[in-house]
């Protein structure tokens, strides 16, 4: 009869905990923020859209910093803001020096191989200049951005060990996940549901880009492949247990993560991290969203990144120090 050997359980010093999770955010938010900008780019109407282009910073919460900088809001203005811009801390510059400095600390921690895929996509990012951002080079920049990203998602599923900095790690990605999709629908969707007067004025373009801008544009096709309807829409990109990127399987894939850290390690402390997203995600029923969506989702939104935020806090409290 085999028997399996009786885990060796060494605590992680806790800075190291912390930047597990922050290397996992910066990296998330890279892909994020060039999905966004590829989708907007192809969605407007031409590279002086402001509409369209303002609400990239609005979407990241970034007007203020934003109109800081620059007057209008063009595909050259909001490039610059947000691939080439060091000071702006939102930028990829600045999550990919976060995020390759994080890597150092842990380097201890991570794979050979997600160490060397870092530094190469690091370089790739500090090398962008002005002459990358012009319209005919757009979409290739954020294709090589949301390739490195994914290209360092496939590697450390593939090589980083599962220890208790790996579940750090993906607590650290799925709560990007779910509050970068709750910013997503938060910014665009009442702007798109049609007014009671005005009934049958879908904007298929539109709830295309919103989740295309999410990842999910296929994925909801494949369930509902007869147009866009607003409920259908929230509920998909909230409740959706199958999409990977809503927001009730990401606070789901956070709980499981943390339950193995307190079950496989006797990590403890956690209670109030686990009290929380009990809560949240019981609220993340189809029949709860469908009902918010029929009236006003922005307060449920507002209220879930927030307690996205005081999670993300829970859990650096308990074991980042």
């Amino acid at each position: 009869m085999d028997i399996m050997p009786k885990r060796h359980t060494v605590h992680l010093i806790a800075r190291h905990a912390e930047g597990t999770i922050w290397l996992a955010r910066y990296m998330e938010r890279i892909e994020n923020l060039a999905r966004i900008l590829d989708v907007t780019n192809t969605f407007a109407r031409d590279a002086d859209d402001s509409r369209n282009w303002l609400s990239v910073p609005r979407i990241n919460g970034d007007l203020v910093e934003f109109h800081k900088r620059h007057q209008v809001a063009t595909q050259r203005s909001v490039g610059e803001f947000y691939l080439l811009d060091t000071t702006n801390e939102t930028s990829v510059q600045s999550f990919i020096i976060a995020a390759r400095e994080n890597a150092r600390t842990l380097r201890a921690l991570i794979s050979t191989e997600m160490w060397l895929q870092i530094n190469v996509f690091y370089g790739h990012i500090r090398a962008l200049d002005a002459a990358s951002i012009v319209p005919e080079h757009f979409t290739a920049v954020c294709n090589m951005l949301k390739d490195g990203a994914q290209s360092h998602t496939g590697i450390t599923e593939g090589t980083f060990y599962r220890d208790q900095a790996w579940h750090f790690y993906m607590i650290g990605r799925y709560l990007e996940r779910a509050d970068q999709t709750t910013r997503l629908l938060d910014t665009r969707f009442h702007s798109l549901v049609p007014r009671e007067d005005a009934s049958d004025n879908i904007d298929a373009g539109q709830w295309n880009a919103l989740l295309r801008a999410a990842a999910g544009y296929h994925a909801y096709r494949r369930e509902h492949p007869n147009g866009y309807h607003p409920q259908e829409v929230a509920c998909f990109l909230l409740s959706n247990r199958a999409f990977p990127r809503s927001v009730g399987l990401n606070l789901g894939r956070v709980e499981r993560h943390l339950t193995q850290l307190r079950t496989g390690y006797g990590l403890r402390g956690m209670s109030a991290a686990l009290e929380r997203l009990d809560q949240l995600i019981a609220t993340m029923t189809y029949q709860n969203v469908t009902e918010l969506a029929s009236r006003d989702l922005s307060p449920f939104l507002d209220f879930v990144q927030r307690e996205i935020g005081a999670l993300h806090q829970d859990i650096v409290e308990t074991f980042g120090g």
